[in-house]
């Protein structure tokens, strides 16, 4: 993707003149999307399964379908054939409601190293990187998320809150549109995209 490798997007941003924005006590979002507690059974060929959802969340009429849509899509991200990967991701689940961090990276690095394919690896140890500030990390992560699955609205949120916190305020936006083109009902990110777009290209006259 034209975006990588973003971690060298981040060592840049830290070292620009000015710095990254001094504003790490408050991030534009507590973390980036994350699947709901409680996720739909899902079953059936992924891939084929994926592309429905994805076309039936775009034209989702309102909030509460959208929702509904949104739940299953991460179902499908979430599921493994692989007994131990879901075993530590529910273990590293647990570890990050306890704000456990240190304990969650090393479970999942167990499930990247296991299951270098299972998206959600990547993607759950790139969220607890950015409640920690390790952005570099975090990127590295996103790029193997978005590498193996360019739709992960999820992921690109995550890219954009990153940039926003380096003061990259034009790959923020980018990647916070990306997110809204795939998944119009990401909370808080319209407003996200309103604030950068008349920051980044002005305000209309």
């Amino acid at each position: 993707m034209a975006m990588l490798p973003l971690a060298a997007a981040a060592q840049s941003a830290k070292e620009r003149p000015d710095g990254p924005p001094k504003h790490h006590l408050e991030k534009p979002l507590d973390q980036p999307p994350t699947p709901p507690a409680k996720l739909p059974r899902v079953g059936g060929d992924q891939t084929r399964g994926l592309d429905f959802l994805f076309g039936a969340l775009k034209a989702a009429p309102d909030e509460a379908s959208a929702k509904h849509v949104e739940a299953r899509i991460w179902a499908l991200w979430t599921q493994t054939t692989s007994d131990t990967t879901a075993l530590l991701m529910a273990r590293s689940k647990v570890a990050m409601d306890a704000k456990q961090y240190d304990v969650a990276v090393k479970l999942l690095d167990a499930v990247v190293k296991l299951r270098p394919d299972y998206v959600e690896g990547w993607n759950r140890r790139a969220t607890i990187y950015y409640m920690q500030n390790e952005y570099a990390r975090s990127l590295g992560d996103i790029e193997q998320v978005l590498s193996r699955e360019p739709r992960h609205f999820g992921a690109l949120a995550g890219l954009g809150m990153i940039m926003q916190e380096l003061g990259d305020d034009k790959r923020a936006l980018d990647a916070f549109r990306k997110a809204l083109a795939i998944n119009p009902h990401l909370d808080k990110v319209p407003d996200l995209v309103k604030t950068l777009s008349e920051k980044v290209e002005g305000r209309d006259i």
